[in-house]
């Protein structure tokens, strides 16, 4: 006889009803990753967009060279705790338990390198790749 108990609170832990159920959260989440990385790939533009963005960024990392400094930032990490509850499943006269736990963000803090120069920088490269590819394409996408 097997019993499923849950405690704190009281609520009777149901079995899973589909076998992708028993999956853990990383391998439900690889197609949707896949999705994700295949949407951002296809938004980085065409070759010809690439190559005249590339041209760009060389020629404005001159008229606005980068100014670096460190800055502390605040980032955060992922960490299991137990919630305090459990849930046991009884076979025979033995009785196995396992935490339920929970994952929580911890905020820390971190010295990183920042480009200052970078917000400013970003829009003129990016208006001069769109001009480029008007001139050149007819559309600032680079499109043929």
């Amino acid at each position: 006889m097997r019993a499923n108990i849950l405690h704190k609170p009281a609520i009777q832990a149901s079995a899973p009803k589909h076998r992708s159920e028993h999956m853990p959260r990383v391998k439900k989440s690889v197609p949707y990753l896949y999705a994700f990385g295949l949407i951002a790939l296809a938004s980085c533009g065409t070759p010809e967009y690439r190559a005249e963005k590339s041209h760009c960024e060389a020629e404005w990392m001159l008229k606005i060279p980068p100014v670096y400094r460190q800055e502390v930032v605040t980032k955060y990490r992922s960490e299991e705790r137990p919630t305090g509850r459990s849930t046991c499943t009884t076979t025979g006269s033995v009785t196995n338990c396992q935490q339920i736990m929970e994952t929580v963000s911890i905020p820390y803090t971190d010295i990183e390198t920042v480009d200052i120069k970078a917000r400013q920088r970003k829009p003129q490269i990016e208006s001069c790749t769109a001009r480029v590819c008007s001139a050149t394409y007819g559309n600032s996408k680079c499109e043929k």
